[in-house]
């Protein structure tokens, strides 16, 4: 798999990070050792979770798996702080109280003394954003996180928070694919500005992209449970659905998989260090990893992003 920078640091992700925010939830401890050793064996190297991910049993399952699956020294480990769920109920604090708890935590579920890149996982309008950057560096000066950034910031915002932080903001995770481009109007320009890579999450448009609800909502979809439906409802219709149906026929016509196609025409963006992918099973993960990943027709590209265009 393809190793790139994660913006303009030296820091070295794969093309294709692995998204764990159902461990612990719809991905049990046996099904995720599965899906960890298929992703390494692959090549992958970059695992993302958070403090939130299960109520943290995200982490604590990623960190039973690490040193039995693969060494420390061989993963790019990625978490986030800033949002927390009990009980069902989410809250937003990214006080510097609150993210180096979160990281202290993270690193104790995950069993290292450090993540290789440590977020702040939303922006939060009841913090100073000084506060919030100073847990950052205060965590990257005291050797438990190697590089910092932030995630689901806009422009505007990325672009303050990286004037002010004394340590270098590298990544920015947001969402991004051929079904939501909002990250071209500020976001992508913003972080190109200021050297941070992006970490793209949803970059199958919520798993539309692959094309399997063109026919109907699969039985074992997330469009079809009671909790995650509402998560994939908006790409399911109107202006989505004719951007699946034209790149299910662009892909056709390269005999290749629309989601291989959805995520060629993403990574080709020089703004995008890495696609954040999350299967819930094998037979996904198998799908995710036996696409080709190369470059498209110049021709293919330019139809998709004008059918895509915001």
């Amino acid at each position: 798999m393809e190793q790139r920078f994660m913006g303009t640091s030296g820091l070295r992700v794969s093309a294709l990070a692995l998204g764990t925010m159902t461990w612990g939830t719809e991905t049990d401890e046996e099904s995720a050792g599965l899906l960890l050793r298929d992703f390494l064996g692959a090549g992958g190297t970059t695992i993302d979770t958070a403090v939130s991910y299960g109520e943290g049993r995200s982490e604590a399952i990623l960190g039973d798996l690490i040193g039995d699956v693969v060494p420390r020294s061989d993963v790019v480990l990625i978490s986030k702080a800033g949002i927390s769920h009990r009980n069902g109920k989410r809250m937003v604090d990214t006080s510097r109280r609150a993210m180096l708890a979160g990281l202290d935590a993270s690193l104790a579920r995950l069993g290292t003394d450090h993540l290789d890149l440590w977020l702040a996982h939303i922006w939060d309008d009841n913090v100073p954003l000084e506060e919030t950057l100073g847990a950052l560096e205060y965590a990257e000066r005291s050797g438990r996180v190697r590089y910092a950034g932030v995630s689901n910031y806009n422009g505007w915002q990325l672009a303050r928070a990286a004037t002010l932080c004394e340590t270098p903001l590298v990544a920015n995770q947001v969402e991004y694919s051929l079904l939501e481009r909002n990250a071209e109007r500020e976001v992508i320009p913003a972080a190109e500005h200021v050297g941070a890579g992006l970490l793209c999450w949803a970059p199958l448009g919520r798993g539309t992209l692959t094309g399997k609800y063109r026919g109907g909502v699969p039985g074992d979809s997330r469009g079809a449970s009671p909790t995650m439906s509402s998560y994939v409802e908006k790409y399911l219709e109107g202006r989505p659905a004719r951007i699946t149906d034209a790149l299910v026929t662009a892909a056709r016509g390269l005999s290749r998989t629309p989601l291989d196609v959805s995520l060629s025409w993403l990574l080709e963006h020089p703004a995008v260090s890495a696609a954040v992918v999350g299967p819930r099973t094998q037979e996904q993960l198998k799908e995710i990893l036996n696409s080709e990943l190369t470059p498209l027709p110049e021709q293919i590209v330019t139809v998709l992003s004008e059918i895509s265009r915001l």
